[in-house]
């Protein structure tokens, strides 16, 4: 598979100039390249003014920012792209012609190995791909706007696409921190699939008399629980952009309702935005009409998307949570709702406008059960099973429902003869950021211990299966492991990360230890005194750092991934996992932490004592203190102690997984657990009391 270090970005509007600014973060060398150099300017003129109120933020430090835009050079003129370049991203104004000249320079400047992007929310891949003289090296991606801050990217193939292709420009999206959907190259592709005939519906309905801008907005904001009404929406981005893509989802499905409606071109026509009022009341017959027709819409239209194939029942959802920032997809709030109440909209609105019902609701309908949703996806290629943690809108955080499917697939391929590797990844920018928080909180305040421990009890049982396993395992944490996450990673034989890896403990800090044998695994592999600086003070481990302690097996470029899975698999399962030391007992924090955790400083720390040994104004240390001093105290000792009976070469590694099984009672029954978890939902500093 060809790499992409290289990107050009033909177009330095907000969509060219986005993408090129969250390349140039994630260390891609970018051109961004337009006809003119005043417009070049620009680009690079809103690039900067983003990436400094990044700075105000404190989301970046002046050096990154300096480094982001000497990332970004400015180049004029399509043909004057550099030739070798690794992949080059079209996101100019939304025309095929326009994009086929712009193709057609691509073709005959860029080297034969070049592969090119068409940045479209609507047409055709397959035509494009066609236009642009190498069809095998061409694709389609949908940024969502903002693209430098919105997760979402549609990837369509051409149907001459090759595997090669998509799989190398997948990696660019996925190194980007990407939420990926794959996609059936349909009018519309998945979210716009819905969502601008939703826009163009709010239209019909105020055209039609039924209710004012204001109502339809407040009705739609609580029947899809969103922040903004489609109104507001296409005040945000422009009532132009709606009228297009309606327009041309109307022209390629052959759908007249989807053409837009009177009021909506007359706006585009005056250059006006909508009018919303203060004025948001409306009785409940009201409410009903407009959600009945917003909501029956939506799930139509999901609907037909599944039986076209054009991605799973998740994807959609997952589009809807991610690029559109709704709290649930179309079928999470058809489950909300109903299934028969969901099936009766969909029907009337059917009806209303010539569909036919899908066969996706009509089969719900028909048993009378909700959907049900996959967590994991999982890919065998040859021997190798790539399971994939698909729950990226909540950073592939672990519920109930995830880790028992991903017990239920582990044990599949436990079984399975035919493969001999598991690899497990998350999709997004998470491997796995940790357990389900809200799900303590609730049980806490139901006073129900009893299923907590459950779910902990039975993630121990899924990651012993993984550790336990005859296969050889490696975790690809290739983005954010926390709490759970990094527990989940550590019950493999290998862990790969690269330049985007983080890892930590947050436990302490949130009235908790790590209990899905975070204590036990990360002293066997790095030894005490490393394991209490990752454990106790819930330090971020940079890829350096994590691989310098042996959290890390390999550290590698991410190019270089499948490389590493395959010498990995010649290697065997690792049989030296708990060397109960680092690996580059050299490093700088390695030392700090050896010389730092000792038994008698530990004491110390924990007893309230003065380090006598220590510059208080050095950084390190100070810095050890302030992360320790908003630790909750009691899970703090408990954890200690977890550490210490892993230490204990007469504990058996069952008998210390039990030992933080048997701590969970009494960790959750204090006051600061309650009161950890909560400000981790909140947003807030806790306040530990010590109870």
């Amino acid at each position: 598979m060809s790499s992409i270090k290289t990107v050009a970005i033909i177009g330095s509007g907000n969509m060219g100039s986005g993408i090129a600014q969250k390349s140039a973060q994630e260390n891609f060398e970018i051109q961004m390249v337009d006809r003119e150099e005043r417009r070049v300017n620009h680009g690079q003129e809103i690039i900067s003014n983003l990436l400094e109120q990044a700075l105000e933020r404190r989301i970046f430090t002046i050096e990154q920012v300096n480094s982001i835009k000497e990332k970004i050079s400015g180049v004029v003129g399509t043909n004057n792209v550099d030739p070798k370049t690794d992949l080059v991203i079209e996101a100019v104004f939304e025309d095929f012609n326009v994009k086929k000249d712009v193709f057609t320079i691509l073709d005959q400047v860029c080297n034969e190995h070049t592969i090119l992007a068409s940045n479209t929310s609507s047409l055709s891949v397959n035509d494009l791909a066609k236009a642009s003289g190498r069809p095998d090296r061409f694709i389609g991606l949908h940024f969502f706007y903002h693209p430098a801050k919105n997760r979402l990217v549609e990837i369509i193939p051409a149907e001459s696409t090759t595997k090669n292709t998509l799989k190398a420009v997948e990696t660019y999206c996925k190194t980007m921190g990407k939420v990926v959907i794959i996609c059936k190259d349909r009018p519309g592709f998945v979210v716009n699939r819905f969502f601008v005939p939703w826009l163009n519906e709010a239209c019909i309905l105020l055209q039609e008399g039924v209710a004012t801008t204001a109502q339809i907005d407040s009705i739609a904001r609580e029947a899809f629980n969103i922040g903004m009404g489609p109104f507001a929406l296409m005040n945000l981005t422009g009532p132009t952009i709606a009228l297009h893509a309606t327009d041309y989802l109307a022209e390629q499905l052959e759908t007249p309702r989807y053409t837009g409606a009177k009021n909506l071109r007359e706006m585009v026509d005056k250059g006006e935005l909508w009018k919303i009022g203060d004025e948001e009341y409306y009785d409940e017959n009201l409410s009903i009409t407009v959600k009945e027709r917003l909501l029956g819409q939506v799930f139509a239209v999901a609907g037909q998307i599944v039986d076209e194939e054009i991605c799973s029942k998740e994807d959609v959802d997952r589009g809807a949570k991610v690029g559109l920032r709704w709290d649930e997809g179309p079928f999470e709030i058809a489950n909300r709702i109903g299934i028969k109440e969901a099936y009766r909209m969909a029907e009337k609105y059917c009806k209303l406008v010539n569909f036919k019902i899908p066969i996706a609701l009509e089969k719900q309908f028909n048993i009378s059960e909700d959907f049900i949703f996959s967590y994991i996806d999982v890919e065998i290629n040859d021997s190798v099973a790539i399971v994939r943690l698909n729950r990226p809108e909540a950073m592939n955080a672990l519920n109930v429902k995830l880790v028992t499917e991903l017990g239920d697939v582990v044990d599949r391929l436990n079984q399975n003869s035919s493969v001999n590797t598991i690899v497990l990844e998350g999709a997004g920018k998470a491997f796995v950021a940790g357990a389900d928080v809200k799900f303590f909180v609730d049980k806490i305040n139901e006073d129900s211990f009893q299923e907590i421990y459950d779910f902990t009890s039975h993630g121990h049982e899924v990651l012993n299966k993984i550790e336990n396993s005859s296969k050889v395992t490696i975790a690809l944490t290739t983005g954010l492991a926390l709490g759970g996450g990094l527990e989940l990673a550590l019950s493999c034989d290998y862990r790969i990360g690269t330049n985007r890896t983080q890892f930590r403990f947050p436990e302490t800090n949130i009235g908790i230890y790590p209990g899905l044998g975070g204590t036990q695994r990360t002293t066997r592999i790095c030894g005490l005194e490393i394991a209490r600086y990752a454990v106790l003070a819930g330090n971020f481990l940079n890829s350096e750092t994590a691989k310098a302690f042996g959290l890390l097996t390999h550290l590698v470029d991410v190019n270089d991934i499948d490389k590493t899975i395959d010498e990995i698999i010649n290697l065997g399962k690792n049989n030296d996992k708990y060397l109960k030391n680092s690996i580059d007992e050299g490093h700088s924090i390695v030392k700090f932490a050896r010389s730092f955790y000792t038994d008698e400083n530990l004491y110390s720390i924990l007893n309230g004592s003065d380090l006598e040994d220590f510059d208080m104004s050095d950084n390190q240390v100070s810095r050890q203190i302030k992360f320790l001093s908003r630790t909750a105290p009691i899970a703090l000792s408990t954890a200690s102690k977890l550490l210490d009976i892993a230490n204990n070469k007469d504990t058996e590694f069952n008998q210390g997984l039990k030992q933080e099984l048997d701590n969970l009672e009494y960790i959750f029954s204090t006051s600061d657990s309650l009161e950890g978890l909560s400000a981790l939902i909140e947003g807030r500093r806790a306040k530990y009391k010590n109870s």
